[in-house]
């Protein structure tokens, strides 16, 4: 008996180097809600997760880094040498992947899923799902996103590859096949086509934005952007920006394989822009644009409020804001909303540090707000 009967849930797997992460965000853009599992796989084995103690008994103090945390690294280069340590760390891990997912899951309010996992075919979700999709790209994509996204070494980069299932095997589990070895936009294409055709909740939307307020300026709302509007988008980043025509069609949509986009309207006029990215349960704001006729402390906090409002929706627990030196020293209006000043090393949950340190952006200054006390992989 499938076990979330209110849910259509997409499993999306494929390869290393694929581009699996692109996929499941468009598909969040168009109203399914994402789950990495693997994400979830690396927070499960951190110090302060449940697997951290059972993984140190099976594989010893040694993949130990010099800040007391398992180095994935170290862990790697046992486990991808030998299949008997990589089945022995996947009983461990699993299971909790398993018990987080389902949390997650019946938590959610949305009617379509989206899990990504790497090894969802050999694992007890694939019997969950009402559908299998598989990304495939040719090898020498593979290669070459390895190597110059990944930072690896050719002969790292192989090694990788060559460790997996042949692509081709997962072919034959699939419902869907997108094939992304070009274009962002190609692929888009063929995403939202699948989508209509196979999903029957495809009509689903994204969260839902809050209701319009009045202000001196006129009526205020907030939008969620998607790559239809893509144009208006372009037009707001290089106008609030003061570089005209300096963002292209193609870097923005590379940018929607990774975030989401706020659009504030006054009177249906585009006067700010945020973007942020939810991954691992971490609500990052990378870009924060405000028309300079508005005043910070009046209008920011609605962007701010609406990315924290569909941010706990998807069930985050903390917030990250990286804040341009100009608005930055608007000490009040953070303080306000409950944010603090933090650094990355600050933080006292390791996903979270890693997060803040993926993300820093030089001259800003980073702002951290806890958003919910409940984690999902707390230690047992």
């Amino acid at each position: 008996m499938k076990k979330w009967a209110d849910k259509y849930v997409i499993g999306l797997t494929g390869n290393i180097g694929t581009g699996k992460s692109v996929v499941r965000r468009m598909l969040e853009h168009l109203g399914a809600y994402g789950i990495d599992a693997d994400a979830i796989s690396h927070r499960a084995i951190s110090r302060d997760a449940p697997c951290f103690e059972a993984i140190l008994q099976a594989f010893g103090s040694f993949i130990l880094s010099p800040e007391g945390q398992i180095d994935r690294k170290k862990l790697a280069k046992i486990v991808f040498n030998d299949e008997e340590a990589l089945a022995k760390l996947e009983s461990i891990v699993h299971p909790l992947v398993e018990q987080a997912v389902d949390i997650i899951v019946r938590r959610t309010t949305q009617k379509v899923i989206v899990i990504e996992a790497i090894k969802l075919l050999e694992s007890n979700l694939a019997a969950q799902c009402d559908a299998i999709w598989v990304v495939y790209s040719n090898p020498e994509v593979q290669l070459s996103r390895l190597m110059h996204n990944r930072n690896m070494s050719e002969s790292d980069a192989r090694q990788r590859m060559e460790a997996q299932v042949p692509q081709e095997s997962r072919l034959a589990n699939a419902s869907v096949v997108i094939k992304n070895n070009s274009s962002f936009d190609d692929t888009w294409k063929q995403v939202t086509t699948a989508w209509q055709r196979h999903v029957p909740f495809g009509d689903s939307k994204p969260i839902p934005m809050s209701q319009p307020v009045k202000l001196s300026l006129g009526e205020v709302n907030i939008e969620r952007a998607g790559p239809k509007q893509i144009d208006e988008i372009i037009e707001t980043m290089n106008r609030l920006k003061g570089k005209p025509e300096t963002i292209t069609a193609e870097e923005v949509m590379a940018e929607f394989g990774e975030k989401a986009f706020l659009l504030l309207r006054i009177e249906q006029n585009p006067m700010g822009i945020l973007a942020w990215q939810v991954e691992n349960l971490i609500a990052r704001t990378t870009e924060i644009l405000l028309d300079s006729a508005l005043p910070p402390a009046q209008y920011l906090p609605i962007l701010i409020r609406e990315m924290e409002k569909a941010s706990v929706d998807l069930q985050c627990e903390a917030s990250l804001i990286f804040v341009p030196d100009k608005l930055a020293h608007h000490d009040a209006l953070w303080n306000g909303l409950g944010y603090e000043k933090k650094e990355p090393s600050s933080l006292n949950v390791l996903a979270w540090q890693e997060a803040a340190e993926q993300s820093s952006l030089a001259n800003t200054t980073m702002f951290f707000k806890q958003l919910r006390e409940d984690r999902i992989l707390r230690p047992i």
